[in-house]
């Protein structure tokens, strides 16, 4: 996890714009760097590292001697970086970065981008041909945001609060974008540092087979999908999707909520840990009330895993004094964003501040992948089903992705997603409809189906429902969202909610709650509501708000 950020065409004082950089200094507290193009005055590169591989040469700009006219910084982690049919013997460094340049100088940036097995988002300079270009991963969990004036000046960010305050010689603000994952962009890059877009493409969708499959170390996996074949490819892939993501020279820990995903994540982890012979436990963290559902189920997974578990306490009253934080890291008013990006941050906070645990495994992404929000139960067609997942995981970026990257990232950590590993959703996407629906009522059945009998994680962890969105984490005499409903009729008024409409026209918001969020971002953000295309709702049911809670189909354990 670091803080990348360029400018190219600059017309004002560089010494000030690179202030700017320093709003997202928490992606890197390890050191950081700013640094001027030689023969480019107004273009830099600035750079906020938080050190996990090469300690010591892993400073960007990264450039090495072979290629002395490309300038690269990137945020991510190049899992295949050392791979031997790549036939590259002249590293330079230890960095997985290093890698990019010597697959661009050798096939372009296009097959360079495809053949990166790993998360990141890279700004990639070459000197020589004078090109500038831009990329960022399948499903965006690496963050980046660009700025471009119709006069070619380019600015570009990890986050866009990096962005919000840099000064150029337009007379409308340009718009801050989110640069689209699975894409990168070339641009010509004039004598004046200034930049013109001439290339703007695709380079992997999720329902294609990696072109770096070929490359990995499962290599071609039994065809069909004969029941057993295929729990057993499922197995497989997400084996070494966790192993791949072992890369590390700082202490790997798991986020733990006791729920299905994070469960098999921190269980596969502990395992794959004694088989590569780390020289300490896994570290796993969970968060919630004393008496709620997610810290006993939690206690239970690292009671039967063996990992060193640490409790963190949750309040309602913590939570609500946590809100405008998180919204400031996040960039977002969307409610259900907000809503579980709380318990994450605190949780977060807490491993920088207590541990020394600096890699944080996570579980996100499953949900999406297999079909397990509960508004599933509803979908009209095995078809209809498919196409919301697929849906689901183009949007990552907006939503659950977001939230994790930045809750974790705001206290300088690095987050690792093996379920979004690229052959693993590939994969599972290519099976038929039918299979990856709901089944007997239980969502993400084909996924449970196939750790069924292997003793991982206990039967009863293997096969809980999914718990409300966050409310998991609270007691179960009282919701989190509940207590947030309660909160919010002292924070906005029924008149203020009923001029909603008028006061912010786009995206308005219908309830108290997603008003109070709106406040907040505006006051922080002024004018970027558009940074959000829409909420996120489930499908096929009339819903007013996002919480499975709200939900006629949602059946608690207990009466919350």
């Amino acid at each position: 996890m670091c803080g990348i950020w360029a400018l190219f065409g600059s017309d004002e004082c560089m010494s000030i714009q690179c202030t700017n950089a320093m709003k997202i200094a928490h992606r890197g507290p390890d050191a950081f760097r700013f640094e001027n193009v030689n023969g480019f005055t107004n273009c830099c590169f600035g750079f906020h590292r938080l050190a996990i591989i090469d300690q010591l040469y892993g400073m960007q700009p990264i450039r090495i001697k072979k290629f002395p006219y490309l300038w690269l910084v990137y945020n991510g982690e190049i899992y295949n970086h050392h791979t031997k049919q790549f036939e590259f013997t002249d590293y330079q460094t230890k960095v997985d970065g290093e890698i990019l340049l010597h697959l661009y100088e050798r096939f372009g940036i296009q097959k360079m981008a495809t053949l990166l097995d790993g998360v990141f988002a890279f700004i990639l300079l070459d000197t020589a041909n004078r090109k500038v270009f831009l990329g960022r991963d399948t499903y965006g969990v690496r963050p980046m945001f660009k700025l471009l004036t119709d006069n070619g000046f380019l600015a570009v960010s990890s986050e866009a609060k990096g962005l919000t305050d840099i000064t150029h010689s337009m007379s409308s603000p340009p718009k801050i974008t989110p640069f689209l994952p699975g894409h990168f962009e070339v641009f010509d890059l004039k004598p004046t540092g200034k930049v013109e877009s001439i290339q703007m493409d695709r380079f992997h969708y999720c329902t294609q087979e990696p072109s770096h499959a070929v490359y990995d170390t499962v290599e071609m996996l039994p065809s069909g999908f004969v029941p057993e074949t295929v729990k057993s490819n499922i197995r497989l892939l997400f084996e070494n999707a966790v192993r791949k993501r072992l890369m590390a020279h700082r202490r790997i820990g798991c986020l733990l909520s006791g729920g299905l995903d994070s469960s098999l994540v921190a269980a596969m982890l502990v395992k794959l840990a004694k088989e590569e012979k780390l020289k300490y436990p896994i570290q796993t963290f969970a968060i919630g009330a004393e008496d709620s559902p997610d810290i006993l189920a939690a206690r239970m997974v690292a009671s039967y895993i063996g990992s060193e578990h640490h409790e963190v306490n949750f309040t309602p009253e913590e939570g609500f004094k946590a809100v405008e934080e998180v919204i400031f890291h996040l960039e977002t008013y969307d409610i259900t964003t907000i809503r579980a990006s709380v318990g994450m941050y605190l949780v977060s906070k807490y491993i920088r501040e207590k541990t020394d645990s600096v890699v944080i495994f996570s579980g996100e992404g499953s949900d999406e992948l297999t079909q397990g929000y509960i508004y599933f139960h509803k979908a009209p067609t095995p078809k209809a089903a498919a196409e919301e997942s697929v849906r689901l995981m183009k949007e990552l970026y907006l939503f659950d992705v977001l939230r994790a990257d930045r809750t974790t990232a705001a206290h300088g950590l690095e987050l690792r997603v093996p379920f979004l590993d690229h052959r693993f959703t590939a994969y599972y996407l290519s099976l038929p409809e039918e299979m990856r629906q709901p089944k007997d009522g239980v969502e993400k059945h084909l996924l449970r189906d196939s750790f069924k009998g292997l003793n991982l994680i206990p039967d009863e962890i293997l096969w809980r429902r999914k718990e409300a969105f966050s409310d998991g984490m609270t007691s179960v005499k009282k919701s989190w969202y509940n207590s947030l409903q309660d909160q919010m009729e002292s924070e906005v008024n029924d008149y203020d909610l009923e001029k909603a409409p008028k006061t912010f026209p786009f995206l308005p918001p219908r309830t108290k709650e997603a008003y109070f969020y709106r406040q907040v971002f505006e006051k922080l953000y002024p004018g970027q509501a558009k940074w959000l295309s829409h909420y996120w709702m489930p499908r096929w049911i009339n819903a007013t708000d996002p919480s499975a809670r709200t939900l006629s189909i949602y059946k608690p354990d207990k009466d919350q």
